[in-house]
């Protein structure tokens, strides 16, 4: 599905979200059909419930915006599939002072927390995890406001890029080429939160190179070659989490 639609590319000069450079990136936003979105709900769907977690949970939370996509395609795959109607809930990126939130300024859009209430985020991809801990803070905003204790359960992202943090100096300059700490297993021990993800970077690129699937690479679908191939082992020589 990644190479059908486009979602994974490769090109020259990308730049991840704090500035490190990447060969590909991974593009959650190409799943805009209502197959492509019901058949990504249905991947998560069918990972919570193997795995355990939709037991585990009382709202589905997509941060916005791709997250907020996967949030509600899950929530409607849960239900076709397995009978399990469970909320969707996504944020806003500035808090609503009007209708029906006025006075309260809520960053979160359908109103589904609740005393004692089990999260589930989902999102596009991991990298850094920068998105996740701001979400955190946005989640214990909220409680805070209501005065109710939240929970979460659990995240849960389509593709994991197997990187490290990035790395600055004293001044906050990104410093490139150096590898930084795993940055999901870094959140873990910070959070204490699970973090599941339908799958590697790794494992994608692999089965793709393998297959001789094609992919959009420059803009032109072409198979994955031995020198591509090298340059994205390379890169997670140097960014990879180990």
């Amino acid at each position: 599905m990644l190479a059908e639609t486009g979602a994974l590319f490769f090109k020259k000069g990308l730049r991840l979200k704090d500035g490190r450079p990447t060969p590909y990136f991974v593009n959650m936003g190409m799943f805009k059909t209502g197959r492509l979105s019901l058949e990504i709900g249905s991947i998560f769907a069918a990972m919570m419930v193997e795995r355990g977690i939709s037991s585990e949970a009382d709202i589905i939370l997509g941060p916005s915006y791709k997250g907020s996509a996967i949030a509600q395609a899950a929530s409607i795959a849960l239900w076709k599939d397995y009978g399990l109607d469970i909320p969707f809930e996504y944020d806003r990126k500035e808090a609503k002072s009007h209708g029906e939130t006025s006075g309260g300024g809520s960053m979160f859009v359908n109103q589904t927390f609740f005393d004692g209430c089990r999260i589930f985020v989902v999102d596009d991809v991991a990298t850094s995890m920068a998105t996740k801990y701001e979400l955190l803070e946005k989640i214990e905003l909220e409680a805070s406001r209501k005065g109710i204790k939240t929970n979460v359960a659990g995240i849960g992202i389509a593709v994991d890029r197997e990187q490290t943090s990035a790395v600055y100096d004293r001044d906050g300059g990104l410093i490139e080429g150096v590898k930084g700490k795993n940055a999901i297993n870094e959140f873990v021990s910070r959070t204490g939160i699970r973090v599941h993800a339908v799958a590697g970077i790794r494992e994608v690129i692999g089965y793709l190179y393998k297959s001789s699937t094609p992919v959009l690479i420059e803009g032109k679908r072409a198979v994955i070659g031995d020198v591509l191939m090298a340059e994205f082992e390379e890169y997670l020589s140097i960014y990879g989490a180990v």
